[in-house]
């Protein structure tokens, strides 16, 4: 993944080959580099592995609906997502824009227009100036590569742990609630799994405090949820 890199990656999720083709030469052609799926299953899978920048997503995919692919998407990923539908009605665009859609693009559509709304979208998604790296601690975060370090050296980081430490440091000094974070996290049908937290919780600590049992910077608010700290 290298988001903020002068070549971001975007992934292609459509059953089509002639639009995948098409997507590609056109995209190529801007500057992207392509990966492809055909099913949704599939890209469900390359999102985890590949980390892209951003997905332009079909909504109709043979194994299941795009809105059902976005739906899992968005339990433990971001990443930008552009819709690409021949169903341009404005009730299925509310419901993917609802969904955590960023955008919206009907067939037949202009490479123009396609260009444009991907630019939009990787802009949005890029972190403000004094939040590119944020450090506490021995830990360095890399929010652009999305690389987390401490004392310098790589620390391996599952999709959760890592979407659940991003969270923090974006809010860092502020106390996040269970429900906000299994939301934001798990997604709205975890709001009261709270084992999920705790797992994930303690997992950080141990891999980024140095007394994981006294945490310093992932602090425990009583009654409440959790806080970053950055300078205890």
């Amino acid at each position: 993944m290298s988001r903020g890199a002068a070549n971001p990656e975007i992934l292609v999720i459509d059953d089509e080959i002639q639009i995948r083709r098409l997507l590609r030469v056109t995209l190529e052609a801007a500057g992207y580099r392509v990966r492809e799926a055909e099913t949704g299953q599939a890209g469900l899978t390359e999102v985890g592995f590949l980390r892209p920048d951003a997905v332009v997503l079909d909504l109709g995919l043979p194994d299941k609906s795009g809105h059902e692919v976005l739906a899992e998407l968005r339990n433990w990923s971001a990443v930008p997502v552009l819709i690409l539908s021949v169903r341009g009605q404005d009730a299925e665009k509310i419901a993917a824009l609802d969904a955590g859609a960023d955008d919206y693009l009907t067939k037949p559509f202009s490479a123009g227009e396609l260009l444009a709304r991907l630019r939009v979208m990787l802009r949005r998604a890029e972190p403000t100036d004094d939040l590119k790296v944020v450090r506490f601690g021995d830990v360095e975060v890399d929010l652009v590569e999305r690389i987390t370090r401490r004392a310098g050296v790589p620390v391996g980081l599952t999709v959760k742990e890592e979407a659940l430490l991003r969270l923090f440091v974006l809010n860092a000094g502020k106390a996040l609630t269970h429900r906000q974070i299994l939301r934001e996290i798990w997604g709205p049908h975890a709001e009261e799994q709270t084992h999920y937290l705790r797992v994930y919780v303690a997992r950080l600590r141990e891999k980024l405090e140095r007394v994981p049992s006294r945490p310093e910077h992932l602090r425990t608010e009583s009654g409440v949820g959790y806080r970053l700290v950055l300078n205890p």
